[in-house]
């Protein structure tokens, strides 16, 4: 205890008895280690008592009268002219029991951080938890449904999707060369692209109509792509649903409507966050589609899409079309009707 330093040296006499039969006696006192040391006047000690174990009992003005703890009867009193030693001993004996294990404390301590840990766990782990659990069991099937009911919510605002006969082998081509589920084209409402649980991935109708060549188009699709690989739409829909409507679709098989009311607002206003070119090049590579023109269509200047035209893998190589020049113009038109 740092605090007997401060007291090794100091000395006292007082009267000390051993029982409330016994006479007392004039001792001397000092500290010892963790202890309150009485001697007799011959330097002998008599007893040693635990400071941890002394209690202050009742006494005149002035003076003061100690007893080890459970134990009256043994007494030891010191005058008012040893207020030095009376001062240690009380500060000592605060010291030891702000040093003790408080029981109820700890109790409630415990108490306390165990509700804490639950109730971290209930809005950290449990969210992510859900939602990890619903992408591992809900079914493609279900997946597809989910996005039809977003698509039918997004038709409300860009209008019905853009349909003809003519134009859809043009659309399977371009779902077939970027691995998209389904390429569906729309008179608004989107401002570029928009990827939907199930795989599908919409297309505002100004990507295909004005642009003289399909890889514009098929870039933004290739990008959804990888923006849906690492980030799937339907984590994203679950993510911002919240728990309670996530428990919903593990229980009943559906997602609140209002749930996909405000996602789908929140997806027609949100600008989605541009994706590095070092993401993104591999797929145009995979898909031999070049990245230039999908790079001059975000910036007909290459400034800021520089990247994506210096490392075009496509450059100064001969790749298969992604559709004939034919279905290419059915494409174009497929708003017009």
């Amino acid at each position: 205890m740092t605090a007997l330093s401060k007291y090794d040296r100091l000395e006292a006499t007082g009267l000390w008895r051993a029982s409330s039969e016994a006479q007392r006696r004039e001792v001397v006192v000092s500290i010892g280690d963790a202890t309150l040391v009485i001697s007799d006047l011959n330097d002998r000690a008599i007893t040693h008592w635990s400071l941890a174990a002394v209690e202050r009992g009742q006494a005149s003005t002035g003076k003061a009268v100690f007893h080890p703890d459970g134990d009256p009867d043994e007494t030891l009193e010191l005058g008012p002219d040893e207020a030095e030693m009376i001062g240690a001993i009380d500060t000592l004996r605060h010291a030891v029991a702000r040093a003790r294990p408080h029981p109820g404390r700890l109790r409630w301590l415990g108490v306390g951080m165990s509700v804490s840990a639950v109730v971290a766990l209930g809005v950290l782990w449990l969210p992510g938890a859900l939602v990890d659990h619903a992408m591992r069991v809900v079914p493609p099937v279900k997946q597809a449904e989910i996005g039809g009911a977003l698509l039918a919510r997004i038709a409300r605002v860009s209008g019905t999707p853009c349909r003809t006969p003519e134009a859809t082998a043009a659309l399977t081509a371009l779902a077939g060369r970027t691995g998209a589920a389904r390429v569906m084209i729309l008179p608004g409402g989107v401002r570029e692209a928009l990827s939907l649980p199930g795989g599908t991935v919409l297309l505002n109708r100004a990507l295909v109509e004005d642009f003289e060549e399909p890889d514009v188009a098929a870039g933004y699709v290739l990008v959804e792509e990888v923006r849906s690989a690492a980030h799937p739409p339907l984590r994203g829909l679950l993510e911002h649903a919240g728990t309670r409507a996530v428990a919903t679709l593990l229980t009943t098989g559906a997602l609140p409507p209002q749930t996909l009311d405000t996602y789908t607002e929140a997806q027609l206003s949100t600008l989605v966050p541009v994706l590095s070119p070092d993401m993104i090049l591999p797929a145009f590579a995979a898909a031999e589609v070049r990245s230039t023109p999908y790079a001059r269509a975000r910036d007909i200047s290459g400034e800021e899409t520089l990247e994506l035209i210096e490392a075009d893998p496509m450059a100064g190589k001969q790749g298969d079309p992604i559709m004939p020049d034919r279905d290419w113009l059915q494409l174009q038109a497929i708003c017009e009707s």
